[in-house]
């Protein structure tokens, strides 16, 4: 029995070598900052990319005018050599994302990366002096409106109310 000892020592050693690791784990967290709030994204100018997109694309680009303050852009890109892709996103209090996503590429192929996977629905809405689709069941929901060559989407994970927002806000000068 002289080996049992020995054994208990140990396990004993190893359970107060575990104890101790965990204390000073909870420690180093208790101490240590940690933010669990919305991230801090900084704001983008976005006019130089807008006045390029609208010198430049083959359709009436759109940005939006009059959003509250709390609508910050955070993303802003122009590829005129991939079918005069716009994009403008906007991030909202309460974590949540809306995007402008214009396109003079293929409608079926372009719908299916703006709205994430979102398909048409019945419903329309008139806005100002466009008609929207509905989308949904993609990661965003979406309002799409096609005219004069391109396709202009506005999705994100924002509300429909907010979405229709946007769309209001949406000017091609």
């Amino acid at each position: 029995m002289a080996g049992s000892n020995g054994k208990q020592k140990s396990v004993r050693n190893m359970v107060l070598s575990l104890g101790v690791t965990v204390l000073a784990a909870g420690v180093i967290y208790l101490f240590v900052p940690h933010d669990d709030g919305d991230p801090d994204l900084p704001r983008v100018d976005y006019r130089v990319e807008l006045l390029t997109a609208r010198r430049t694309a083959s359709y009436p680009v759109v940005a939006p005018q009059g959003l509250p303050d709390t609508w910050k852009a955070t993303s802003v890109r122009f590829r005129g050599d991939d079918f005069d892709a716009w994009h403008l996103g906007f991030h909202l209090s309460g974590g949540q994302y809306v995007q402008v996503e214009q396109s003079a590429e293929k409608p079926a192929t372009f719908l299916e990366e703006a709205t994430q996977g979102g398909q048409a629905t019945r419903d329309t809405e008139e806005i100002g002096d466009r008609t929207w689709t509905r989308y949904t069941g993609g990661r965003y929901e979406a309002l799409v409106h096609q005219d004069k060559g391109a396709t202009t989407v506005v999705a994100g994970t924002g509300s429909f109310e907010q979405l229709t927002q946007m769309a209001k806000a949406l000017k091609a000068e």
